[in-house]
């Protein structure tokens, strides 16, 4: 029996929340290798790629004049979606323009000159397993934009023996990484912790 796409992921996110979990233990006595939020900095897109499609996205296709061609779709989870005359095509992983110029080049089997725009509509969501000193815990799903504040809050707030400068976002790059933030930084939108944005499979960490 073949494996479900969403139970990949939810195994995935399970592991990722267990080296979270292997990196708290022993917290108190060791805080491990971590960087403070101000000192990190999260790495950017190159500016002529931008946003990058990802499963999840609910895209706007419009084919100017042709409404029959236009449609919003949602990308699956096998990063492809159902368009008018075109059947399923390949998007996750793309920036929007050149989705746009690829279906334009393909509708001119039905189209003089195709003019094709691809937008965002919706950004998907994301899940984020949230561990330690919380009053729950769990994997959250929530909106792209979210902050690191708001996902406490979902988690229910610090727990009673929280320490309020000992809160950490685990990622996994090529090699993981712990971004360290006090409280009082979240709360107060202080510094890079009011421009930090959580990312699909990160794991927060409260000691």
């Amino acid at each position: 029996m073949r494996n479900h796409p969403a139970a990949i992921r939810m195994h995935r996110l399970a592991l990722a929340a267990a080296s979270a979990l292997a990196f708290a233990s022993g917290g108190c006595a060791n805080l491990g290798k971590y960087v403070w939020v101000d000192d990190y900095t999260q790495p950017a897109l190159p500016s002529d790629v931008g946003y990058l499609i990802a499963p999840g996205d609910l895209l706007s296709v419009r084919v100017f004049s042709h409404e029959d061609m236009s449609a919003r779709a949602r990308v699956r989870s096998d990063g492809k979606v159902s368009l008018p005359f075109l059947n399923d095509v390949e998007v996750a992983g793309q920036p929007p323009n050149l989705v746009a110029k690829a279906l334009q080049t393909r509708l001119k089997e039905y189209v003089n000159v195709p003019v094709v725009t691809v937008s965002l509509e919706e950004q998907a969501r994301i899940s984020v397993a949230v561990l330690g000193e919380v009053s729950r815990i769990g994997v959250f799903t929530v909106d792209a934009d979210a902050n690191l504040l708001q996902v406490l809050a979902v988690a229910g707030g610090l727990g009673e023996y929280a320490h309020r400068d000992r809160i950490f976002v685990v990622r996994n790059l090529p090699e993981p990484i712990r971004v360290r933030f006090t409280f009082e930084s979240l709360a107060h939108a202080e510094g890079r912790a009011a421009r930090f944005r959580l990312r699909d499979g990160d794991s927060v960490v409260v000691e």
